[in-house]
């Protein structure tokens, strides 16, 4: 967290923190842990968000991170899905798993709250693939994302600061993808998928890469097939929505996308923002 003195007059002066939260993909923590732990100490978020762990919660490596001065709370699954969050604030009040479906044990939800000093709701997501289109695996997708639009009714009722930021599977828009057109048939292009997610930003959300960041050219994700990257043959599908009241706090927002060309990449990259608080 970085601290700024804000000079309001020849008197009074008040300071205003800085606070970076990040989201991150990092596609199996066993292979990641390293890249992890320097793009951590390198970058140096505040809090970090973390999709596809692919752990069970016991064997998630949290000594590693609380020595970097994280507290470390998870929702794990062996092999698949999986969803954490680092802090180096404590978090309360910790759910695991998106309310709405008691039948549903795919580990894709977590939310905590940290003070800083004022109250911010933490909402980390792996939103369903849904491919391949149609069949089951499109329809879970389409409903939890009924549900997610449900919580986050609940969570705006509740008129706290809240985030929801994650890998959402969904390419917003045509300038969110290098090449569109190749995408029109997947589940995270179809204009059902993307009329549910502009739903859920329509409850009075903002995309916070979008409020700093215009155009085609942008991506958090490149497949490992290909050469995506080399290609820069990606798509935005890694988000930050912000409640209004998230918002107006709202100071930045980048995509670290250098960060696929390292040694032993995930496809994603982290995408992070700095709340003036």
């Amino acid at each position: 967290m970085q601290v700024l003195l804000a000079d309001v007059g020849p008197v009074f002066q008040f300071k205003i923190y800085c606070m970076k939260i990040a989201s991150f993909n990092i596609n199996g923590i066993k292979a990641r842990t390293p890249a992890l732990v320097n793009w951590l100490k390198e970058s140096n978020p505040d809090v970090a968000l973390l999709q596809e762990i692919k752990s069970i919660d016991d064997a998630f490596p949290g000594e590693i991170f609380e020595e970097l001065g994280y507290n470390v709370e998870t929702h794990g699954q062996k092999s698949f899905n999986g969803v954490a969050i680092l802090s180096k604030y404590p978090l309360r009040e910790v759910e695991r798993g998106l309310p709405g479906d008691e039948s549903d044990e795919q580990a894709r939800w977590i939310e905590a709250t940290i003070c800083v000093p004022d109250e911010i709701r933490i909402c980390c997501l792996y939103l369903p693939n849904g491919n391949p289109l149609p069949g089951p695996k499109y329809d879970y997708k389409l409903a939890w994302m009924d549900r997610l639009y449900r919580r986050a009714q609940q969570l705006l009722r509740s008129e706290q600061i809240f985030l929801m930021a994650g890998d959402f599977n969904i390419i917003p828009q045509a300038e969110d993808a290098a090449a569109p057109s190749a995408w029109t048939n997947d589940a995270l292009f179809k204009l059902e998928s993307r009329t549910k997610f502009r739903k859920i930003l329509n409850l009075g959300f903002s995309d916070a890469f979008r409020a700093f960041n215009n155009g085609p050219g942008h991506y958090s994700f490149w497949d490992y097939q290909a050469g995506a990257w080399d290609r820069n043959d990606g798509i935005r599908i890694d988000h930050f929505l912000l409640s209004p009241t998230c918002a107006d706090l709202l100071a930045d927002c980048k995509i670290d996308s250098d960060i696929r060309g390292l040694e032993k990449p995930s496809d994603h990259v982290p995408i992070w923002i700095e709340l003036n608080v």
